[in-house]
């Protein structure tokens, strides 16, 4: 999950650069128009290319949901934690990771969190075909289901990066789109501490606008297994702890979904 410094805005200029291209027509229409694109197909909670699932209405809620899995390294360790603390988590498991570590998958499942699709490989399905985003979620679904015996239902596309076809296809695959509305920029090697302090930052943010909070962390690395998420694990138990403090519920967002 490549992300920028806040929950609202996730790429680089890089990534925004590659997002605008054939969009943007000469003058300053175009450039508005190449950024209000970019702003929609990057921005987690950005409704303008169709609805995704963010949160509840329920400030004292919480969903922690973690991206990139399953991981070898600290999946398990994760599951621990988690269990320490009597909560229920959502894992966003990109397809290729669960072929190799079916184990973990089942493992996952057998804890009582609930597993969503995160595309086969970890491609920005903005800059793909249609056929390549539809390909990616229908094979990240059939290993996933080969696995647990029950359907998928949820997506989180890759870098939060969409585009309305994207968002069809998913619908047409039966998944509902989930974002977020907090993170703890994991992806980096931050360390615990800032990743709890982000992590807080971006729920407090949640909750003055009178929403739940779906907090994203990582389990694991898109792209390679063996990813090192040591800092998630440990900010993850103080997260919990904390949140048992203040009286929050943790959730899965499918107690969301409707």
């Amino acid at each position: 999950m490549l992300a920028g410094p806040s929950s609202e805005l996730v790429a680089s200029p890089t990534a925004f650069a590659l997002i605008a291209v054939g969009e943007a027509a000469a003058g300053l229409a175009g450039i508005a128009a190449a950024g209000a694109g970019a702003y929609a197909a990057l921005s987690p909670q950005s409704q303008l290319f169709g609805h995704t699932l963010i949160a509840g209405n329920d400030p004292a809620e919480a969903a922690l949901t973690f991206d990139d899995g399953p991981n070898d390294r600290h999946t398990l360790e994760l599951l621990e934690v988690l269990a320490r603390h009597n909560a229920r988590a959502t894992f966003f498991m990109v397809g290729q990771h669960a072929r190799a570590r079916p184990e973990l998958v089942r493992a996952v499942a057998a804890a009582g969190h609930l597993i969503g699709n995160h595309t086969e490989t970890h491609p920005w399905l903005t800059l793909k075909p249609s056929t390549l985003v539809r390909a990616e979620l229908t094979a990240t679904n059939a290993i996933l289901e080969d696995l647990l015996g029950a359907p998928v239902r949820f997506f989180r596309p890759p870098h939060g990066a969409r585009r309305p076809a994207v968002l069809r296809i998913a619908s047409e695959l039966g998944l509902t789109t989930v974002q977020w509305n907090a993170m703890g920029q994991d992806w980096r090697p931050i360390g615990p501490d800032r990743i709890v302090s982000y992590a807080s930052r971006g729920m407090a943010a949640a909750r003055r606008r009178g929403r739940g909070v779906n907090l994203l962390l990582h389990d694991g690395d898109g792209l390679r297994l063996g990813a090192d998420r040591a800092a998630t694990v440990q900010a993850t138990d103080v997260l919990l702890t904390r949140l048992r403090q203040e009286g929050t519920r943790t959730v899965r967002v499918d107690a969301w979904a409707g």
